[in-house]
């Protein structure tokens, strides 16, 4: 333990003599001053002496709290995990392998796979069926069950505009299906739409563009 100075015994002892040789104060209670006094010598007697200035420690040294805690015990440093990715090499590493795949399949395709120019178009001589290239087929399905302006501007119109609008209804960040159900099932039925129309309208309608059966009358669809 820290010894008490002798300067602070010196002045607890005086002001114990000063107290008792006193009178007491008539208009005080009997022994009030006295005890007061008695308390403040006893508490400064029994305080701890400091041994330099205000605010130094007990060896006369005056570090600063922060130099000597620990800064890993008072500053919780972690690094907060970021859903984003860098362009490069993330990105575009993944576009180019996905670039060279297309690249790859259209190249193979086309050596297994034969697509001859057609003849010169005759004027007098209309195809039948006259097909529209597979990815109007879909649009040219339609025209043969509504007028032709529900079928070209309305239904297509509606498509596209609950496709602009999709981003701005559903707003979750999240990249997780399970988290994006309503744009995923959305985009959904727009392509299975359009793929049943195109698959009806490529290999399902013969002569006059009238349905028929594959298996039965023969394919009228070239690529």
């Amino acid at each position: 333990m820290t010894e008490i100075p002798e300067h602070l015994l010196k002045r607890a002892k005086a002001a114990r003599a000063q107290t008792s040789d006193a009178p007491a104060d008539a208009d005080a209670p009997a022994g009030g001053g006295v005890a007061v006094k008695e308390k403040v010598a006893s508490a400064v007697s029994a305080a701890p002496a400091r041994s330099g200035p205000l605010g130094t420690g007990p060896g006369g040294n005056t570090q600063r709290l922060l130099t000597v805690v620990k800064s890993g015990s008072i500053q919780d440093v972690k690094a907060s995990p970021v859903d984003k990715v860098h362009t490069w090499p993330h990105l575009l590493a993944a576009e180019f392998v996905a670039a060279l795949a297309c690249m790859s399949f259209t190249f193979f395709f086309s050596v297994f796979v034969n697509a001859p120019l057609l003849q010169q178009a005759n004027i007098n001589k209309t195809p039948n069926p006259s097909k529209a290239p597979w990815y109007f087929l879909g649009l040219q399905e339609l025209l043969t069950m509504f007028h032709p302006m529900i079928a070209g501007v309305t239904i297509p119109g509606v498509g596209l505009v609950a496709l602009i609008f999709a981003p701005y209804i559903d707003k979750n960040p999240s990249n997780k299906p399970e988290d994006r159900k309503f744009a995923i099932s959305l985009m959904t039925v727009h392509l299975m739409f359009w793929a049943v129309l195109v698959i009806i309208g490529s290999f399902f309608r013969g002569p006059g563009f009238n349905f028929t059966l594959p298996w039965r009358d023969g394919l009228f669809f070239e690529l």
